[in-house]
């Protein structure tokens, strides 16, 4: 089922171009390293960034022409293969830039996707990708045909071998999407099934919430003894997955571990993997974890919270777990500063094993408070 077939084999170097549009310097330095990132989690090569000043995006290339010109003869220095863009390009925009460019130009949310697509394991998320993927090509299919472009000139109300071929194309992609959501709405009844069956249990349910790469599921490995993947990269894990917990008072909880937020994820992506996600609408309280050694620290707990506050998430019990605790020096301000906004706050180093026997405790003692 998993119709995927990854860019990585075919194209090594990329170069990646982020935009001053609508946000500070500051803040577009940060969504690009964080686009590097995803960039080698992709499995690219990056040969180089740019950060383009922009007031308002042009509706052709998204960037004016003497910039893309500019762009185009770096690539071409660089020997590059691909231009990441990270923002969000129309169709028109991104088969504008790859005939000017004559490379293959991607944006952010392609970006995700084919990581996604890489990542997926079980047959739910499997599916998820694949409608997600289905969604986003759907108005592009004419990067797929280039190579009929010439064909598909003639006079007007005539049709060329690539015109039809785009019509046939489409005709099969949207009846690939429909097939996929009535896949996935099986698979998701079946989901909703063992819920239910969880839900009978007499046992409090928890779901780690937050940005990816802080160490959600290695936090789930040191509590429950588990075993969950775990790697050094954006959104290692798409799947939930759940553990037994015993807390020191002997009192047993189940714990899952989420899919990641990001800075920027586009709805229609969390919407695609509503599933992960629910899991925290089903949980009795919430752990946030947060990476305490990122400058952009305060930014991933916005973003958390804006998005369990979308998911109506905030009525029920948040701990924050401040992780890597051991990275961060004398400076605790932005500590300081969560902790002054949710009491349950707590500072962990999952890795070196500081504070994880009181985020138990704290655990217990919040359950207790609530449902005692």
């Amino acid at each position: 089922m998993k119709e995927t077939t990854s860019l990585a084999p075919k194209i090594q170097r990329a170069y990646a171009v982020s935009t001053t549009y609508q946000r500070s310097r500051e803040e577009t330095e940060a969504s690009l390293k964080e686009l590097e990132d995803l960039i080698d989690t992709m499995g690219l090569h990056r040969v180089g960034a740019q950060v383009v000043s922009l007031q308002k995006p042009h509706a052709k290339y998204y960037l004016g022409t003497g910039k893309v010109e500019e762009i185009k003869q770096i690539a071409e220095d660089l020997e590059v293969d691909c231009l990441v863009f990270d923002h969000d390009l129309s169709p028109r925009q991104q088969r504008n830039l790859e005939q000017f460019t004559g490379l293959c130009v991607i944006d952010r949310r392609e970006v995700i996707l084919q990581i996604f697509a890489d990542r997926a394991s079980t047959r739910e998320a499997v599916l998820q990708v694949n409608l997600a993927r289905l969604e986003y090509s759907l108005p592009r299919l004419t990067r797929a045909w280039t190579h009929l472009s010439r064909q598909r000139g003639g006079t007007k109300g005539t049709r060329g071998e690539g015109e039809k071929q785009l019509e046939v194309d489409r005709r099969i992609v949207v009846k690939k999407i429909a097939r996929t959501k009535e896949e996935l709405a099986k698979v998701k009844s079946h989901r909703e099934t063992q819920r239910k069956q969880r839900r009978n249990l007499p046992v409090p349910t928890g779901a780690i919430v937050g940005y990816t790469n802080a160490g959600k599921s290695s936090l789930l490995n040191m509590t429950a003894h588990a075993d969950v993947f775990v790697e050094n990269k954006l959104f290692a894990t798409l799947d939930p997955t759940t553990r037994r917990v015993i807390l020191p008072g002997g009192s047993e909880i189940l714990l899952t571990d989420t899919v990641g937020f990001i800075r920027d994820l586009p709805h229609d992506l969390i919407e695609s993997f509503s599933s992960t996600l629910e899991e925290s609408l089903y949980s009795d309280f919430l752990i946030v974890v947060l990476d305490a050694s990122d400058p952009q620290v305060m930014q991933q707990y916005e973003t958390t919270m804006q998005v369990l506050h979308d998911l109506s998430c905030l009525d029920r019990p948040v701990i924050i777990v401040c992780n890597k605790i051991d990275r961060c020096g004398d400076d605790l301000t932005h500590l300081n500063a969560i902790r002054a906004k949710h009491p349950h706050t707590i500072a962990v180093s999952v890795t070196q094993g500081i504070n994880m026997e009181q985020l138990s405790v704290l655990i217990e003692t919040v359950l207790y408070e609530n449902y005692s």
